[in-house]
């Protein structure tokens, strides 16, 4: 966990945040050793930062990144790729709880949190407040607009 980042972003993040994301993980891997990287599958955010951890992951290939599910993969939401995981106990929450539940398992497993926070309401903005109760080191890359 002391080497472990996971991220929580708005669905409709602009692709104008990706320097800043990139410079994020990039510290994280070169000034604090950080190899294990948590990031769902829902949105614009995930969507870039798995996008980011797949180049970077060319130039650091010590870094491991995981998709952590929400869900089981079915024929509406295949997912495409390969290194998944689907936390233990999560095949028994209503579905509607799912991603919350999911998000929780990976504040509990990540000592960083890279965030994309733009405004106080919804999901990302509830599950930064939780890292943050819970002591994680907060890096909110809305602070690093261009």
């Amino acid at each position: 966990m002391e080497k472990s980042c996971c991220f929580f972003g708005h669905r409709d993040t602009p692709a104008t945040v990706r320097p800043g994301l990139t410079e994020a993980v990039t510290e994280l891997i070169e000034r604090y050793g950080v190899t294990d990287f948590y990031v769902g599958n829902q949105g614009g955010f995930d969507s870039l930062v798995l996008s980011v951890l797949k180049e970077l992951a060319v130039e650091y290939p010590q870094i491991r990144y995981t998709v952590v599910l929400a869900y089981l993969p079915d024929d509406k939401n295949g997912i495409r790729e390969t290194n998944t995981l689907y936390p233990e106990g999560l095949e028994s929450v209503p579905k509607r709880f799912c991603i919350a539940r999911r998000n929780e398992w990976m504040i509990r497993n990540a000592k960083y949190v890279i965030c994309y926070v733009a405004h106080i309401t919804g999901g990302a903005a509830q599950f930064m407040e939780k890292a943050r109760k819970k002591n994680k080191v907060i890096i909110n890359i809305t602070l690093k607009r261009p």
